[in-house]
């Protein structure tokens, strides 16, 4: 979390969470209200204050602000630069365990939390895919711990 960040949370702790504005595509694309985020300094300061709290839902913490993310499927989509994954805020993602879900997409497990690999790099497991372990797309949530729509209680 940036200092900035977390210097606010100290001064204003009880601002309420925003929820419906901000979302998480399949691509790893952030969206306000549908549209694609095209500041790469807004991208970066969401990414590096990206997390979950303790229920499982993903949220952006924007100063005093938690903004919670709805998501296209997974909390992380991971691509590959060279050999390595990365996920859509720049970490190195290591693999744990992949699937296959019954839509045909790969997810991959690791720091412990699950990722939906960007399809633009699906060509990478063309041959892996048979082999892979399957999974319904609707079992993704619950198994791996993760609330795909947060929604205030």
């Amino acid at each position: 979390m940036d200092e900035i960040v977390a210097r606010s949370l100290a001064k204003w702790p009880n601002v309420p969470a925003v929820y419906g504005w901000l979302s998480l595509d399949r691509r790893g694309s952030w969206r306000i209200k549908g549209e694609r985020i095209a500041n790469t300094a807004l991208r970066d300061f969401i990414g590096r204050n990206y997390e979950p709290d303790g229920e499982g839902r993903w949220y952006f913490q924007n100063g005093p602000q938690r903004v919670y993310v709805a998501l296209a499927y997974t909390p992380l989509v991971v691509h590959y630069e060279g050999d390595a994954l990365v996920d859509q805020c720049g970490r190195p993602f290591p693999e744990q365990a992949c699937y296959q879900d019954d839509e045909g997409s790969v997810l991959i497990q690791g720091n412990g939390s699950v990722a939906l690999l960007d399809d633009r790099d699906l060509a990478r497991f063309a041959e892996r895919a048979l082999q892979l372990p399957t999974i319904a797309r609707g079992e993704v949530p619950g198994r791996f711990g993760f609330v795909p729509d947060p929604k205030p209680h």
